[in-house]
């Protein structure tokens, strides 16, 4: 049987999937989908489909690829979906139909246990912080009985905690075969799965990284597979560009210059003075960092001559050769004494690559680049291409110059872009040539959603705009019990509506205020969800940034998502600034060719967040005006989901409390 055939047969009403897989419900789009995948399997080539939510897109290309037996690399945008992916959706479609079919997952350094490092972490921890002491406790006891080294493995471990980095490798420090765990390496574990395996499981941050250093172990499996699949692939275009540029921070120099101390006085005392090559290296940061000041929390300089803007270029330029110049010292000295020890070798070459990047800094912006510099508590000093493109078509297409080439290239996600083409995806990565579909979501929207533009909020540029929404949803979520995701489009809008809910609500009275920042992301969608079950407080969740894309709540939990202002991009970014300028020489209209897609599409996805499925309810609320009064809020209004319009501020009311009935809503 031809593969499309079995495709059509798996997802048939009374098909493998409909016997095996208990949740499964034959729905025609993803059908559609998996025979459109199918047929590219066969037939080599380039395919992107914008998948609505609740299509079931997981399903409908790992089924294709599981049937079709080709060798897979499937990337997608997070350790967490890649989780999943190995964990839960591939091993039931294993099953389901009964196939031969070997899988693996493959992470970054950081995502497994380096046993060399955790030896020495029990000397380098602070006896005296007991939290990092209890922590590193239970890394050792789970490291006994771990088969993977994956960290993901120990229960509520935070992925920000200070103790990945002390029991974790890099590419930096890592000892390489002199190493003494070398034999029993995590990380060259996964490598070596990963390269038996049928089918891989990556995430974009590795894809790319790997482009550009060529040392986490895709580089060796991209050519030996027939097929990659990119999901979430909205993502692709922002994750490469930082990959594939270059980046340097003050915080690298500083963690290097403790190592060239440490490691120079255990392994090569009396070669050098290390203590001063190191104080040396570390005084030269730190009036570095001095010399940029205080600026507002992740401001981005321009850097478009010699020194990043409002900084004096004499001063700058010193101050960069001085780093240098103490790298420099560095790396001499590193090279006499590099084949003593294997951590000394690493050290050296850490002490080149600085060296190197530095000078590369102190050079001209690469053509076709932008480079800034970011300010926080550290220096990171930024050089990225401005899209893809080139990348995707020197490095990944470049077989398809052969006719005999069949690979398949698969880019999926539920938002591409607000136009037939998807060219707001399809542009920037490089794939104008490929073949498009669109396959609308199955949900009734105009039944399950109503839209919500208060027509009385100011402006959004009015001073007090960020108030009268938090006023907005203070009034209404507890209506709902809570069951609110409030979305800003920047920082300091989510600091005062936040502040302005945390003093009309407390914890002992009234809503809990769930803030982005208190915790993991993981861990706040869990407390909003368990908040938010019957009999429990109620919750309103407050985030930016991440939490527009990746959020799933399905059922009752979430009723209400309220957007503050239209998403555009600031036009103050360094990379916004560039791209634009970029289509403004081509003769292009910046803001209906750039700005408008952009908001198009990170609306859509913010908007995504509120019905997850056939049985939810709910509403999403726009505050800002400009969605129904300017001429391109049409535009913007035909990227959401159809939902039903509410004009009248009794029509919103009246379906909010129609909400609030048991009826409306599965509470599973």
């Amino acid at each position: 049987m031809m593969l499309l055939q079995q495709v059509r047969a798996a997802f048939a009403d009374a098909g493998t999937l409909s016997q095996m897989v208990d949740e499964f419900r034959p729905r025609q789009g993803q059908s559609d989908m998996a025979a459109a995948i199918a047929s590219t399997l066969e037939s080599g080539g380039v395919l992107v489909v914008e998948a609505g939510t609740g299509i079931g897109k997981t399903f409908s290309y790992l089924v294709p690829v599981l049937l079709s037996g080709q060798r897979t690399l499937v990337s997608t945008a997070t350790k967490t979906l890649q989780d999943q992916l190995f964990s839960r959706d591939l091993p039931r479609l294993i099953r389901a139909l009964s196939l031969p079919i070997r899988v693996a997952v493959l992470k970054g350094r950081a995502s497994y246990l380096c046993l060399y490092r955790l030896k020495l972490a029990r000397e380098r921890v602070d006896l005296t912080d007991q939290p990092a002491m209890t922590g590193l406790a239970r890394i050792e006891l789970w490291a006994q009985a771990t088969q993977t080294g994956d960290l993901a493995e120990i229960p509520g471990l935070d992925e920000r905690s200070s103790l990945i980095p002390m029991v974790t490798s890099t590419r930096d420090n890592c000892l390489g075969s002199p190493c003494p765990s070398w034999r029993d390496c995590y990380v060259n574990q996964a490598r070596r799965e990963a390269l038996a395996a049928d089918i891989v499981v990556v995430n974009h941050h590795l894809f790319f990284a790997d482009l550009a250093v060529r040392e986490s172990g895709v580089a060796e499996l991209l050519p030996t597979v027939n097929t990659v699949i990119f999901d979430e692939a909205h993502q692709l275009n922002e994750t490469g560009v930082l990959f594939l540029g270059h980046q340097l921070g003050t915080a690298q120099l500083l963690d290097f210059s403790r190592d060239l101390l440490g490691l120079g006085v255990l392994h090569a005392r009396g070669w050098c003075d290390w203590q001063q090559l190191a104080s040396d290296l570390e005084h030269a940061t730190l009036d570095w960092r001095m010399l940029v000041g205080r600026q507002p929390t992740a401001t981005k300089l321009r850097w478009l001559s010699q020194a990043p803007e409002t900084l004096h270029e004499a001063s700058w330029q010193e101050a960069m050769a001085a780093v240098a110049n103490a790298c420099g010292k560095a790396s001499l000295a590193l090279a006499q004494v590099s084949e003593a020890e294997p951590e000394l070798s690493r050290l050296a070459t850490r002490a080149l690559a600085f060296t190197e990047r530095l000078a590369g800094f102190m050079a001209p912006c690469e053509a076709g680049a932008v480079r800034w510099l970011e300010v926080g508590p550290h220096l990171k000093l930024i050089e990225t291409p401005l899209d893809i493109a080139d990348t995707v078509k020197a490095r990944l297409l470049r077989e398809r110059d052969d006719p005999a080439d069949r690979r398949a290239w698969i880019f999926t996600s539920a938002t591409l872009g607000d136009d037939p083409g998807l060219t707001w995806f399809t542009e920037p990565c490089g794939l104008a040539n490929a073949t498009i579909l669109k396959i609308q979501s199955p949900f009734d929207y105009a039944a399950q959603a109503g839209l919500y533009i208060p027509a009385h909020l100011p402006r959004p540029l009015a001073r007090d705009h960020s108030e009268q929404v938090a006023r907005f949803v203070a009034e209404h979520a507890p209506i709902l019990g809570g069951r609110t995701l409030v979305l800003t489009t920047s920082l300091r809008a989510l600091q005062v509506i936040s502040g302005v809910l945390q003093q009309q609500f407390s914890s002992r009275q009234g809503l809990h205020i769930l803030v982005q920042g208190q915790g993991p992301k993981r861990e706040l969608i869990q407390r909003f969800r368990e908040g938010n079950e019957v009999g429990g407080p109620g919750c309103v969740l407050l985030a930016s940034a991440s939490f527009w894309e990746g959020v799933d709540i399905p059922g009752a939990a979430l009723q209400m998502v309220v957007i503050d202002k239209l998403p555009f991009p600031s036009p103050g970014d360094p990379l916004v600034e560039a791209r634009a300028q970029r289509l403004e020489a081509a003769g292009r209209k910046v803001f209906k060719d750039y700005y408008l897609p952009e908001a198009a599409v990170a609306l859509k996805q913010g908007a995504g967040r509120l019905i997850r499925h056939e049985t939810d309810r709910g509403v999403l609320v726009v505050c800002d005006t400009r969605l129904s009064s300017m001429g391109y809020g049409r535009r913007l209004l035909a990227s959401l989901p159809p939902m039903r319009r509410l004009a009248a501020p009794e029509d919103f009311l009246a379906f909010l409390t129609g909400l609030t009935k048991p009826s409306t809503k599965d509470q599973s």
